[in-house]
């Protein structure tokens, strides 16, 4: 019987590569998954590509829709025991050309919305006594962004913080919290929002010599949300080709 049998994943950002990426991890691991994206073509896609998979429609930066949509999950799947805080936008824009607009969109998307849809699901965890949320960080948490701008490195450093809080207060729920931090996976962040110069520069940093595939961060995320995980908490795994070595 596959490990995760039985459980319920939402996973956000689920129509991108990367999301879903996880949800079919997740899926072939025995999860009925949430795939909660913006409305569109590319969520029913996603949905329809993934096994065991539902399609949730959302725009994250409605923080107050949140937990209707945590229980419109829990309606029509059960009460999620798999969060997966993985949906996030890009800006390269540094210090002196990040305007208020431009910071609010990418903190709520980045770290609110992670935050607001872990608060929802933690009472059905927490009543269970077993519960997984993986949050999607970044290299540019630890490095102030190589690339990335500002506001993006900040969020990401933000939502590192939040993971380990959520760890410590929930260790002893049966919950564990931990971080995914990804560098240059093969998605349109890379292929279409790098210049060629930019792209082969990194290649030529990166000690393995590629880019993450996004299969392989669904890896890294099943093998988070497994039953022996359950010592691994308050954890950012480092995902990045050895670009950064600690």
């Amino acid at each position: 019987m596959p490990e995760l049998a039985g459980r319920v994943a939402l996973v956000t950002g689920a129509a991108g590569p990367m999301g879903l990426a996880a949800a079919r991890a997740l899926g072939d691991a025995g999860c009925a998954v949430a795939l909660v994206d913006l409305a569109g073509e590319r969520l029913d896609r996603a949905a329809a590509s993934c096994a065991n998979a539902h399609a949730f429609a959302a725009d994250l930066a409605q923080l107050d829709a949140l937990p209707a949509l945590v229980q419109a999950v829990a309606g029509a799947l059960g009460d999620v025991d798999i969060l997966v805080n993985n949906a996030g936008v890009l800006s390269n824009a540094k210090s002196q050309a990040t305007n208020a607009t431009e910071w609010h969109r990418v903190l709520a998307i980045n770290l609110d919305a992670a935050f607001f849809l872990a608060r929802a699901a933690i009472p059905a965890m927490q009543q269970r006594r077993w519960g997984r949320i993986i949050n999607t960080t970044s290299l540019a948490a630890k490095t102030g962004g190589l690339t990335a701008g500002t506001a993006y490195a900040v969020s990401k450093g933000a939502l590192s913080a939040l993971t380990f809080s959520l760890a410590r207060e929930l260790a002893r729920d049966g919950i564990t919290v931990n971080g995914i931090a990804p560098a240059y996976v093969r998605t349109p962040m890379v292929t279409e929002q790098l210049t060629e110069a930019q792209r082969q520069a990194l290649l030529a940093a990166i000690p393995i010599g590629r880019f993450c595939e996004p299969e392989e961060f669904g890896h890294a995320v099943r093998f988070l949300a497994a039953p022996l995980a359950g010592f691994i908490t308050g954890e950012i795994l480092d995902l990045n080709g050895g670009l950064q070595m600690d």
